[in-house]
């Protein structure tokens, strides 16, 4: 559990963090074992706000080709619709790093979102935390290849319908989001992304 906190008011309130965090630290997780033959319990990443972040990692599957694993997400005292929900990745060696949407992320159908129409909407700061951490991996075991990326959430179609995405031009699923890759808590609920309309 991130033991950040912010104040609103006179409340004090503990920070998550966000999707793209959860799905950087799959993919790192993955990564590693993919390279190692070797299950890990934990993974580190570094947020984009300069907070470290020390997950769990669950639900690890290794063959010979690929690995997935999972983080669940942990939104602190905000009341994020996704809390709790599990954002796994799948990842398989590569000639170059690719990140592809699986089941339960939702699908760019808008012009003028974070990524163009036919994407999955994974976005710009998640996608390069991503990166960054797969190329930690990569360094940390000597891999000069790359990677392809599979970002799946599997509760993200049923969530979507009850969040603002469909609106936004975003079907199928829900976004991979965050600028800082932590969450500090609203008092009220946000009307937009992956929270309640």
């Amino acid at each position: 559990m991130l033991e950040e906190y912010i104040y609103r008011g006179a409340q004090k309130l503990r920070c998550g963090y966000t999707t793209g965090s959860c799905a950087a630290a799959a993919a790192k997780a993955a990564a590693q074992m993919l390279l190692t033959g070797k299950a890990v319990p934990t993974v580190t990443i570094m947020t984009p706000k300069g907070i470290r972040l020390y997950l769990e990692v669950n639900e690890t599957i290794i063959t010979e080709n690929e690995v997935s694993c999972c983080i669940i997400k942990d939104s602190g005292d905000d009341p994020d619709i996704t809390n709790g929900i599990r954002v796994y990745a799948k990842v398989c060696r590569s000639a170059e790093n690719i990140i592809t949407g699986g089941k339960g992320i939702g699908l760019v159908t808008k012009a003028g979102l974070d990524q163009p129409v036919g994407e999955a909407a994974i976005n710009s700061v998640p996608r390069k935390m991503i990166l960054q951490a797969v190329s930690e991996a990569a360094e940390e075991h000597d891999y000069k290849g790359g990677f392809r990326i599979e970002i799946s959430i599997p509760e993200g179609e049923a969530i979507a319908h009850k969040t603002f995405n469909p609106r936004m031009g975003i079907e199928g699923g829900i976004s991979v989001i965050g600028t800082t890759g932590i969450i500090e808590p609203m008092e009220q609920f946000r009307s937009c992304g992956n929270y309640p309309c």
